[in-house]
Protein backbone atom coordinates (compact mmCIF):
# COMPACT_ATOMS: atom_id res chain seq x y z
CA UNK A 1 0.00 0.00 0.00
CA UNK A 2 3.28 2.49 1.23
CA UNK A 3 4.47 1.42 -2.33
CA UNK A 4 1.18 2.21 -4.48
CA UNK A 5 0.94 5.28 -2.59
CA UNK A 6 4.89 6.39 -3.42
CA UNK A 7 4.42 6.01 -6.70
CA UNK A 8 0.91 7.81 -7.06
CA UNK A 9 2.15 10.97 -5.11
CA UNK A 10 5.83 10.47 -7.38
CA UNK A 11 3.10 10.82 -10.59
CA UNK A 12 1.37 13.49 -9.20
CA UNK A 13 5.31 15.11 -8.85
CA UNK A 14 5.86 15.00 -12.02
CA UNK A 15 2.72 16.05 -13.85
CA UNK A 16 2.91 19.34 -11.05
CA UNK A 17 6.52 19.70 -12.58
CA UNK A 18 5.44 19.22 -16.12
CA UNK A 19 2.94 22.11 -15.18
CA UNK A 20 5.57 24.06 -14.46
CA UNK A 21 7.92 23.51 -17.31
CA UNK A 22 5.04 24.73 -19.73
CA UNK A 23 3.95 27.52 -17.81
CA UNK A 24 8.03 29.12 -17.60
CA UNK A 25 8.07 28.24 -21.09
CA UNK A 26 4.51 30.32 -22.03
CA UNK A 27 5.25 33.11 -20.11
CA UNK A 28 8.73 33.50 -21.88
CA UNK A 29 7.60 32.60 -25.26
CA UNK A 30 4.23 33.25 -25.57
CA UNK A 31 1.74 36.01 -23.77
CA UNK A 32 2.30 39.85 -24.19
CA UNK A 33 -0.39 40.50 -21.19
CA UNK A 34 2.33 39.47 -19.11
CA UNK A 35 4.10 42.79 -20.11
CA UNK A 36 4.52 45.65 -17.73
CA UNK A 37 5.25 48.94 -17.83
CA UNK A 38 7.27 50.35 -14.95
CA UNK A 39 9.02 52.90 -16.60
CA UNK A 40 8.39 56.15 -18.90
CA UNK A 41 11.09 58.38 -19.60
CA UNK A 42 13.44 60.18 -22.35
CA UNK A 43 15.85 58.11 -24.28
CA UNK A 44 19.47 57.71 -23.62
CA UNK A 45 22.12 55.98 -23.91
CA UNK A 46 20.82 52.91 -22.16
CA UNK A 47 16.90 53.45 -22.78
CA UNK A 48 15.28 53.40 -25.90
CA UNK A 49 11.97 54.65 -24.66
CA UNK A 50 10.72 51.51 -23.99
CA UNK A 51 13.34 49.32 -23.01
CA UNK A 52 16.90 49.70 -20.94
CA UNK A 53 19.95 47.81 -22.67
CA UNK A 54 23.68 47.98 -22.63
CA UNK A 55 25.26 50.47 -23.83
CA UNK A 56 28.47 48.21 -24.37
CA UNK A 57 26.01 45.55 -26.49
CA UNK A 58 25.42 42.06 -25.57
CA UNK A 59 23.21 39.34 -26.87
CA UNK A 60 21.27 38.02 -23.74
CA UNK A 61 18.60 36.01 -25.20
CA UNK A 62 21.11 33.48 -26.71
CA UNK A 63 20.87 29.92 -24.70
CA UNK A 64 23.59 29.63 -22.04
CA UNK A 65 24.87 26.53 -23.85
CA UNK A 66 26.11 26.41 -27.37
CA UNK A 67 24.27 24.40 -29.56
CA UNK A 68 20.72 23.92 -27.97
CA UNK A 69 17.70 26.13 -27.59
CA UNK A 70 16.96 28.01 -24.73
CA UNK A 71 14.08 26.50 -24.09
CA UNK A 72 15.43 23.00 -24.33
CA UNK A 73 18.30 24.45 -21.64
CA UNK A 74 15.11 25.71 -19.51
CA UNK A 75 13.52 22.01 -19.99
CA UNK A 76 16.86 19.72 -19.26
CA UNK A 77 17.46 22.03 -16.10
CA UNK A 78 13.89 22.12 -14.39
CA UNK A 79 14.21 17.69 -14.64
CA UNK A 80 17.83 17.95 -13.53
CA UNK A 81 18.26 16.08 -16.69
CA UNK A 82 22.00 17.40 -17.35
CA UNK A 83 25.46 16.57 -15.79
CA UNK A 84 25.46 19.32 -13.10
CA UNK A 85 27.36 18.41 -9.90
CA UNK A 86 25.69 17.42 -6.87
CA UNK A 87 24.85 20.12 -4.12
CA UNK A 88 24.73 19.77 -0.39
CA UNK A 89 20.72 19.60 0.31
CA UNK A 90 21.65 21.87 3.55
CA UNK A 91 24.87 23.70 4.52
CA UNK A 92 25.07 23.79 8.62
CA UNK A 93 25.54 27.54 9.43
CA UNK A 94 26.37 29.73 12.51
CA UNK A 95 24.13 32.64 12.55
CA UNK A 96 25.76 36.07 14.20
CA UNK A 97 23.96 38.33 16.45
CA UNK A 98 25.47 41.97 14.69
CA UNK A 99 25.99 44.95 16.99
CA UNK A 100 23.57 47.74 17.09
CA UNK A 101 26.66 50.15 15.36
CA UNK A 102 29.91 50.35 15.32
CA UNK A 103 32.57 53.62 16.48
CA UNK A 104 33.29 56.08 13.86
CA UNK A 105 36.22 55.13 11.18
CA UNK A 106 35.51 50.92 11.71
CA UNK A 107 33.70 49.21 9.32
CA UNK A 108 32.24 46.05 9.26
CA UNK A 109 30.68 43.07 7.35
CA UNK A 110 28.86 40.18 7.77
CA UNK A 111 27.86 38.32 4.48
CA UNK A 112 24.09 36.81 4.88
CA UNK A 113 24.08 34.92 1.80
CA UNK A 114 23.67 35.22 -1.96
CA UNK A 115 24.21 38.81 -2.79
CA UNK A 116 22.75 40.29 0.85
CA UNK A 117 25.78 41.52 3.13
CA UNK A 118 25.57 43.78 6.20
CA UNK A 119 27.88 46.47 6.19
CA UNK A 120 27.69 48.72 9.58
CA UNK A 121 29.69 52.04 9.08
CA UNK A 122 29.30 55.85 10.26
CA UNK A 123 26.37 54.82 12.37
CA UNK A 124 24.59 53.01 9.66
CA UNK A 125 23.06 49.53 9.20
CA UNK A 126 23.11 49.17 4.95
CA UNK A 127 21.44 45.90 3.38
CA UNK A 128 22.46 44.92 0.09
CA UNK A 129 19.58 43.32 -2.18
CA UNK A 130 18.41 41.39 1.03
CA UNK A 131 16.68 38.00 0.69
CA UNK A 132 15.23 36.34 3.88
CA UNK A 133 13.08 34.40 1.81
CA UNK A 134 13.30 30.26 1.25
CA UNK A 135 12.64 30.34 -2.47
CA UNK A 136 14.40 32.54 -4.88
CA UNK A 137 11.01 31.92 -7.21
CA UNK A 138 7.53 34.02 -8.21
CA UNK A 139 5.86 30.22 -7.55
CA UNK A 140 7.27 29.32 -3.86
CA UNK A 141 7.83 26.47 -2.72
CA UNK A 142 8.86 26.01 -6.09
CA UNK A 143 12.22 27.59 -7.79
CA UNK A 144 15.54 27.61 -6.39
CA UNK A 145 15.57 26.72 -2.75
CA UNK A 146 17.90 28.32 -0.31
CA UNK A 147 20.61 25.55 0.67
CA UNK A 148 22.69 28.19 2.83
CA UNK A 149 20.22 29.49 5.80
CA UNK A 150 20.56 33.53 6.19
CA UNK A 151 24.05 34.29 7.97
CA UNK A 152 21.56 36.52 10.56
CA UNK A 153 18.13 36.31 11.63
CA UNK A 154 15.86 38.40 10.41
CA UNK A 155 14.92 39.13 13.56
CA UNK A 156 18.57 39.58 14.70
CA UNK A 157 18.86 42.42 12.30
CA UNK A 158 19.59 45.93 13.89
CA UNK A 159 17.67 49.08 12.86
CA UNK A 160 18.23 49.40 8.94
CA UNK A 161 19.00 52.35 7.76
CA UNK A 162 19.98 52.12 3.83
CA UNK A 163 18.98 49.29 1.27
CA UNK A 164 20.22 48.85 -2.09
CA UNK A 165 18.51 46.71 -4.74
CA UNK A 166 20.33 46.49 -8.12
CA UNK A 167 17.59 44.99 -10.44
CA UNK A 168 14.26 42.87 -10.44
CA UNK A 169 15.31 39.27 -10.60
CA UNK A 170 13.85 37.20 -7.77
CA UNK A 171 17.10 36.31 -5.81
CA UNK A 172 17.64 39.98 -5.81
CA UNK A 173 14.69 41.28 -5.31
CA UNK A 174 12.67 39.59 -2.97
CA UNK A 175 10.01 41.91 -1.83
CA UNK A 176 8.31 39.68 1.01
CA UNK A 177 11.77 40.93 2.56
CA UNK A 178 11.30 44.33 1.42
CA UNK A 179 8.16 44.46 2.95
CA UNK A 180 9.40 43.41 6.13
CA UNK A 181 12.25 45.97 6.36
CA UNK A 182 10.12 48.38 5.16
CA UNK A 183 7.08 47.60 8.16
CA UNK A 184 9.73 47.30 10.67
CA UNK A 185 12.17 49.72 10.11
CA UNK A 186 11.67 52.58 7.58
CA UNK A 187 14.99 52.02 5.56
CA UNK A 188 16.17 54.40 2.73
CA UNK A 189 15.79 52.32 -0.44
CA UNK A 190 17.81 53.27 -3.23
CA UNK A 191 17.47 50.99 -7.09
CA UNK A 192 17.82 51.96 -10.41
CA UNK A 193 15.20 53.20 -12.78
CA UNK A 194 11.40 50.87 -13.09
CA UNK A 195 11.91 48.90 -10.12
CA UNK A 196 10.53 51.62 -7.49
CA UNK A 197 7.08 50.52 -9.60
CA UNK A 198 7.34 47.36 -8.61
CA UNK A 199 8.73 47.84 -5.26
CA UNK A 200 5.42 50.10 -4.65
CA UNK A 201 3.38 47.11 -5.27
CA UNK A 202 4.34 45.36 -2.05
CA UNK A 203 3.58 48.70 -0.27
CA UNK A 204 6.95 49.82 -0.18
CA UNK A 205 8.77 53.45 -0.89
CA UNK A 206 11.89 53.15 -3.02
CA UNK A 207 13.87 55.79 -4.76
CA UNK A 208 15.17 54.74 -8.15
CA UNK A 209 18.03 56.59 -9.67
CA UNK A 210 19.36 56.05 -13.23
CA UNK A 211 23.23 55.53 -13.63
CA UNK A 212 25.48 58.99 -12.52
CA UNK A 213 22.64 60.01 -10.15
CA UNK A 214 23.25 60.02 -6.30
CA UNK A 215 21.44 60.50 -3.11
CA UNK A 216 22.90 62.00 0.00
CA UNK A 217 21.94 59.64 3.09
CA UNK A 218 23.23 61.36 5.75
CA UNK A 219 26.34 64.28 5.42
CA UNK A 220 29.30 62.70 4.40
CA UNK A 221 27.34 59.52 3.48
CA UNK A 222 26.03 59.55 -0.42
CA UNK A 223 25.04 56.70 -2.67
CA UNK A 224 25.60 56.85 -6.26
CA UNK A 225 24.29 54.36 -8.75
CA UNK A 226 26.51 53.16 -10.97
CA UNK A 227 27.22 50.98 -14.13
CA UNK A 228 27.43 47.42 -14.64
CA UNK A 229 26.43 44.83 -16.91
CA UNK A 230 23.09 42.73 -16.88
CA UNK A 231 19.39 42.17 -17.66
CA UNK A 232 15.90 42.40 -16.00
CA UNK A 233 12.45 40.92 -16.20
CA UNK A 234 10.31 38.98 -13.56
CA UNK A 235 7.89 37.46 -16.04
CA UNK A 236 9.86 37.07 -19.36
CA UNK A 237 8.09 39.21 -21.56
CA UNK A 238 8.66 42.36 -19.29
CA UNK A 239 12.17 41.65 -20.32
CA UNK A 240 14.92 44.96 -19.60
CA UNK A 241 11.44 46.87 -18.70
CA UNK A 242 13.14 48.07 -15.20
CA UNK A 243 16.79 49.23 -14.89
CA UNK A 244 19.80 47.49 -13.77
CA UNK A 245 22.85 49.14 -11.42
CA UNK A 246 25.37 48.79 -9.09
CA UNK A 247 26.18 51.05 -6.56
CA UNK A 248 29.19 53.42 -4.76
CA UNK A 249 28.53 54.17 -1.32
CA UNK A 250 31.00 56.82 -0.39
CA UNK A 251 31.66 57.29 3.87
CA UNK A 252 34.16 59.55 5.67
CA UNK A 253 35.41 55.77 7.03
CA UNK A 254 36.25 54.77 3.29
CA UNK A 255 34.05 53.97 0.14
CA UNK A 256 31.84 50.80 -0.47
CA UNK A 257 31.15 49.15 -4.01
CA UNK A 258 28.52 46.23 -4.41
CA UNK A 259 28.26 44.80 -7.73
CA UNK A 260 25.05 43.25 -7.78
CA UNK A 261 24.23 41.42 -10.42
CA UNK A 262 26.95 41.65 -13.19
CA UNK A 263 28.69 40.53 -16.28
CA UNK A 264 32.11 41.52 -17.62
CA UNK A 265 30.70 43.83 -20.48
CA UNK A 266 33.83 46.42 -21.51
CA UNK A 267 34.93 46.06 -18.26
CA UNK A 268 35.06 49.96 -18.10
CA UNK A 269 32.59 50.19 -15.29
CA UNK A 270 34.89 49.72 -12.36
CA UNK A 271 37.53 52.35 -13.43
CA UNK A 272 34.17 54.50 -13.05
CA UNK A 273 33.26 53.55 -9.83
CA UNK A 274 36.75 54.38 -8.58
CA UNK A 275 36.25 58.57 -9.73
CA UNK A 276 34.31 58.83 -6.44
CA UNK A 277 37.50 57.52 -4.21
CA UNK A 278 39.39 54.85 -2.74
CA UNK A 279 37.04 51.71 -1.94
CA UNK A 280 37.57 50.18 0.83
CA UNK A 281 35.36 47.20 0.41
CA UNK A 282 34.21 45.99 -2.81
CA UNK A 283 31.24 43.15 -2.73
CA UNK A 284 31.47 41.16 -6.38
CA UNK A 285 30.18 38.21 -7.49
CA UNK A 286 31.56 34.85 -8.38
CA UNK A 287 28.73 32.33 -8.60
CA UNK A 288 26.59 31.45 -11.01
CA UNK A 289 28.61 31.49 -14.39
CA UNK A 290 28.50 28.04 -15.56
CA UNK A 291 25.84 26.11 -17.66
CA UNK A 292 28.36 23.70 -19.33
CA UNK A 293 31.37 21.76 -18.88
CA UNK A 294 34.68 23.96 -18.60
CA UNK A 295 32.34 27.38 -19.00
CA UNK A 296 34.42 30.24 -17.40
CA UNK A 297 31.31 32.67 -17.58
CA UNK A 298 28.22 33.67 -19.51
CA UNK A 299 27.37 37.55 -20.81
CA UNK A 300 25.76 38.33 -17.84
CA UNK A 301 27.53 37.15 -14.57
CA UNK A 302 31.47 37.29 -14.26
CA UNK A 303 32.77 33.93 -12.87
CA UNK A 304 35.99 33.99 -10.53
CA UNK A 305 38.49 34.62 -13.33
CA UNK A 306 36.87 37.51 -14.63
CA UNK A 307 36.06 39.00 -10.91
CA UNK A 308 39.58 39.14 -10.09
CA UNK A 309 39.60 41.29 -12.98
CA UNK A 310 37.27 43.66 -11.34
CA UNK A 311 38.24 43.45 -8.47
CA UNK A 312 42.00 44.53 -9.96
CA UNK A 313 39.75 47.16 -12.19
CA UNK A 314 38.12 48.84 -9.38
CA UNK A 315 41.79 48.71 -7.14
CA UNK A 316 39.76 48.18 -4.30
CA UNK A 317 41.75 47.38 -1.10
CA UNK A 318 39.72 44.42 0.15
CA UNK A 319 36.69 42.34 -1.15
CA UNK A 320 34.24 39.53 -0.09
CA UNK A 321 33.09 37.42 -2.68
CA UNK A 322 29.14 36.99 -3.05
CA UNK A 323 26.56 35.58 -5.27
CA UNK A 324 27.37 32.02 -4.21
CA UNK A 325 26.37 28.69 -1.77
CA UNK A 326 22.85 30.01 -1.13
CA UNK A 327 21.09 29.33 -3.93
CA UNK A 328 21.76 26.65 -6.92
CA UNK A 329 21.29 28.76 -9.67
CA UNK A 330 23.73 27.11 -12.43
CA UNK A 331 26.29 24.24 -12.87
CA UNK A 332 29.37 24.65 -11.00
CA UNK A 333 29.97 22.36 -8.08
CA UNK A 334 29.32 23.74 -4.62
CA UNK A 335 32.75 24.79 -3.86
CA UNK A 336 34.21 25.64 -7.26
CA UNK A 337 33.65 29.66 -7.53
CA UNK A 338 35.88 30.29 -4.51
CA UNK A 339 38.51 27.76 -5.10
CA UNK A 340 38.87 29.22 -8.63
CA UNK A 341 39.14 32.69 -7.13
CA UNK A 342 41.83 31.42 -5.32
CA UNK A 343 43.55 30.20 -7.93
CA UNK A 344 43.49 33.35 -10.10
CA UNK A 345 44.53 35.66 -7.24
CA UNK A 346 47.57 33.90 -7.34
CA UNK A 347 47.90 34.05 -11.12
CA UNK A 348 47.28 37.94 -10.67
CA UNK A 349 49.98 38.50 -8.46
CA UNK A 350 47.20 39.07 -5.89
CA UNK A 351 46.66 38.77 -2.33
CA UNK A 352 44.47 35.84 -1.66
CA UNK A 353 43.69 37.25 1.66
CA UNK A 354 41.99 40.36 0.26
CA UNK A 355 39.68 38.67 -1.69
CA UNK A 356 39.13 35.52 -0.67
CA UNK A 357 36.58 33.12 0.10
CA UNK A 358 34.18 34.38 3.33
CA UNK A 359 31.62 32.42 5.96
CA UNK A 360 28.23 32.92 5.59
CA UNK A 361 27.48 34.76 8.92
CA UNK A 362 30.87 35.39 10.09
CA UNK A 363 31.07 39.55 10.63
CA UNK A 364 34.50 40.81 9.40
CA UNK A 365 35.87 44.00 10.72
CA UNK A 366 37.49 45.67 7.27
CA UNK A 367 40.56 46.51 7.19
CA UNK A 368 41.68 50.46 6.63
CA UNK A 369 42.44 51.62 2.85
CA UNK A 370 45.50 50.27 1.27
CA UNK A 371 46.65 49.85 -1.87
CA UNK A 372 46.69 46.82 -3.22
CA UNK A 373 50.01 45.81 -4.96
CA UNK A 374 51.00 42.99 -7.33
CA UNK A 375 53.96 40.41 -7.31
CA UNK A 376 55.06 37.66 -9.67
CA UNK A 377 51.92 35.35 -9.49
CA UNK A 378 52.86 32.35 -6.74
CA UNK A 379 51.38 29.47 -8.96
CA UNK A 380 52.76 27.84 -12.30
CA UNK A 381 52.30 30.62 -14.85
CA UNK A 382 51.78 27.51 -17.55
CA UNK A 383 48.47 27.11 -15.07
CA UNK A 384 47.60 30.62 -15.73
CA UNK A 385 48.30 31.11 -19.32
CA UNK A 386 46.08 27.33 -20.04
CA UNK A 387 42.32 27.33 -18.75
CA UNK A 388 41.85 23.91 -19.26
CA UNK A 389 44.87 22.74 -16.82
CA UNK A 390 43.39 25.00 -14.04
CA UNK A 391 40.04 23.38 -15.01
CA UNK A 392 41.47 20.29 -14.53
CA UNK A 393 42.83 21.17 -10.84
CA UNK A 394 39.77 22.15 -9.68
CA UNK A 395 37.59 19.56 -11.04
Amino acid sequence: MLRIIGRILSGIGTILLFAVIALCLAIALVPPFLDRIYYTGSMSGHYDGQHFFNPDGIDDLASPQPGRSRSSFVARWLLGADDRPAWPEKVTVTPSRPQITVPPGQMRATWVGHATVLIQVEGLNILTDPIWSDHASPFPPLGPKRVTAPGIGFDDLPKIDLVVVSHNHYDHMDLPTLKRLWERDRPLIVTSLGNDTLIAGAGVTSRALDWGQSITVQPGVRVHVTRNHHWSSRWGTDRNRAFWSSFTIETPAGNIFFAGDTGAGDMKWPVEARRYGPIRLALIPIGAFRFYAGQMSTSTHVGPREAVDIFDGLKASYAIPIHWATFRLSYEAYDTPPRMLDLFMRCAGLNPRRFGRQDIGRPITVPMYSASEKTAPSIDPAICRDGSKALRILQ
